[in-house]
């Protein structure tokens, strides 16, 4: 990361090669976010609002927007690029890319970490892919990959964290103690930047060595990996995904000479001549898309790093599918300014994400950024919230983890230790802590009134069981707490 944070007005990065294509990546992503901003559940127009379109962050400021000094919340963008993402990790030291206030607008890349399964169509072609995922036998593009050592004989960073997450965002007035609110405006699928591939859009799914099935096998080899291409239609006319072919991973020297028998450090080249394609593969299934993050989040105070892999009472890997358009979700926030990233970004995902990933597929999202102070909580569904809350249209979603607060709970050795520690019964204990205590304290039950409510009205569901701190969501409907007499 430079030390450069981008504030309105700023060109930093902007060349006379590139304005062009700035100037119309912009205009596309704000004909998108004028037409489907969502706030509160519903569509309204930013004019209403006295929302000024203003700088883009980053390699994208200056080129487009109002008077910077007109009142009303602002619009950024920020591409993903080397230098506005953090590979496999959120730090609290990090510098920002974009500072913002309360109420603004950022609409951001997030590319998926599995791009170069297959990078003839999700790679070539598209500058800010070409230039996060480049790897030679001299340098990558990003070198850090993992808040691990940066000598670690694996790669820099020792994959201890694989997501690359945009930002950090700093939010200013942040503090320790108060929440910060994240509504998803808007979600578009990535294009393929590869002319071949026109108007699609390409995840992976892997089923990896970290997944629930792995050597739980019926045929031979009974571990193994294997990695299934799907396609989106990059247009959004159509609302579901069809795989292409799929290959059994063999092992793969990266650029640097090091030999990766499995899916073991993020990024790594494929290098299609060593894999057979099956290409008769899902035939004529669809699966319907439902984009969202899987990792989102703000920073933890209790270490300077930590690995995007398990998710934690600050957010992170939550890998719930709800976390998409129209939706808000609720964090404690932990270090001053907050410090928010996002990526991991799924054209799909079941509950549980079995076997291991999604379907990983590039997404731009924008978010609208609302702080809430702590002094203002009390007497508020906010008061006392320690963990990720969602809230969508008609549900509010609670998160619970084997580990409330796994880095405080496990001591020094926590990022290693949540691994072998996890298990769905300590996860679904958790989700009852956090629901019994939302229904009590929001709705004003009696902790009998809750049980009894809990078990015959709410839906407890496996949100993941890859992501080292296991997750139970309890799923609450709105639509029982009509107007209640006091």
């Amino acid at each position: 990361m430079s030390d450069h944070i981008c504030t309105p007005g700023c060109t930093h990065g902007i060349t006379e090669d590139n304005r062009k294509d700035v100037l119309e990546e912009f205009d596309t992503a704000r004909r998108s976010f004028l037409r489907n901003t969502l706030v509160g559940g519903g569509a309204i127009g930013l004019g209403a609002m006295g929302i000024g379109m203003t700088p883009m962050a980053h390699a994208a400021s200056g080129v487009a927007g109002s008077d910077p000094d007109a009142p009303g919340p602002r619009h950024y963008y920020i591409p993903a690029t080397p230098d506005t993402v953090l590979w496999g990790y959120f730090s609290k030291v990090a510098k920002p890319v974009l500072e913002i206030e309360s109420g603004d607008y950022v609409t951001m890349e997030t590319l998926t970490h599995h791009a170069n399964d297959d990078a003839e169509r999700m790679v070539k072609g598209d500058p800010g892919a070409e230039a996060v995922f480049f790897w030679d036998s001299n340098r990558k593009g990003v070198d850090r990959r993992g808040a691990g050592p940066m000598d670690a004989p694996i790669g820099a960073g020792g994959g201890a964290g694989v997501h690359i997450c945009t930002g950090p965002v700093r939010i200013k007035g942040a503090q320790p103690g108060d929440i910060l609110e994240v509504r998803i405006a808007d979600v578009v699928p990535r294009p393929s930047g590869n002319p071949n591939f026109k108007g699609k859009t390409f995840g992976s799914n892997a089923a990896a060595n970290w997944g629930f099935q792995y050597g739980d096998l019926l045929s031979e080899p009974k571990k193994r990996e294997v990695v299934t291409i799907y396609e989106v239609d990059a247009t959004g006319e159509r609302n579901w995904a069809q795989a292409v072919y799929n290959f059994r991973w063999t092992p793969q020297t990266d650029p640097f000479g090091v030999v990766h028998p499995t899916i073991d450090y993020p990024g790594i080249p494929v290098n299609h001549a060593t894999v057979s394609h099956n290409e008769n593969i899902l035939r004529d299934i669809r699966i319907p898309i439902r984009p969202h993050f899987g990792t989102i989040g703000v920073a933890p105070a209790e270490v300077d790093m930590v690995s995007s892999i398990p998710p934690n009472h600050t957010g992170g890997n939550i890998d719930n599918w709800r976390i998409g358009k129209g939706a808000k979700i609720y964090f404690p926030v932990a270090v001053e300014g907050a410090n928010f990233s996002v990526g991991d970004p799924h054209a799909s995902q079941g509950d549980s994400e079995m076997c291991g990933t999604a379907i990983e597929c590039s997404l731009t999202g924008t978010f609208q950024f609302i702080l809430h102070k702590k002094a203002d909580l009390p007497g508020t569904a906010l008061a006392e919230l320690n963990y990720p809350l969602l809230e969508t249209q008609d549900d509010w979603v609670l998160h619970g983890f084997s580990y409330a607060n796994y880095l405080a709970e496990l001591g020094p050795n926590a990022q290693n230790d949540i691994y072998s520690k996890s298990s769905v019964d300590l996860a679904m204990r958790d989700a009852f802590h956090k629901m019994r205590h939302f229904l009590m304290t929001t709705q004003n039950l009696g902790e009998d009134e809750a049980i009894s409510l809990m078990s015959v009205a709410v839906d407890f569901g496996i949100t993941q069981v890859v992501d080292g701190n296991w997750g139970v969501h309890a799923v609450l409907k709105k639509s029982m707490f009509p107007a209640r007499r006091s």
